[in-house]
């Protein structure tokens, strides 16, 4: 049997470079209206209403594999949104219902 002379310590610090380069942020986008936007947001986040999503998303994250998180008031036009994309051909796109569940989900206080 062949001992292999790779350095254990090398091994993990590839390991540990080449999953911090391929791990891709979510990006958050907020799909209700700018009224309500404007009365309650989360600071960074896009807001582009369901009815504009695959347009404004394909300019703004062309690349398909984006991990997008969407929400609204109770998941209802993120849901409409999330659909959209998917027939788009996003595949990493996923419904995080409320703001303040993208807010739960992102181990963030209401007030952030």
């Amino acid at each position: 049997m062949r001992r292999s002379n790779a350095n254990p310590i090398l091994v993990i610090l590839f390991l540990f470079l080449f999953s911090a380069v391929t791990r891709a942020e979510t990006v958050w986008i907020d799909t209700r209206s700018s009224f309500e936007h404007f009365f309650d947001n989360i600071e960074g986040d896009a807001r582009i209403s369901h009815g504009d999503i695959v347009e404004e998303v394909s300019k703004l994250y062309p690349d398909k594999n984006t991990e997008i998180g969407l929400y609204c008031v109770r998941g209802v036009r993120a849901g409409k949104a999330m659909e959209a994309l998917q027939r788009a051909g996003y595949e990493n796109v996923f419904n995080a219902g409320s703001i303040d569940e993208a807010r739960a989900a992102r181990g963030m206080a209401d007030d952030e």
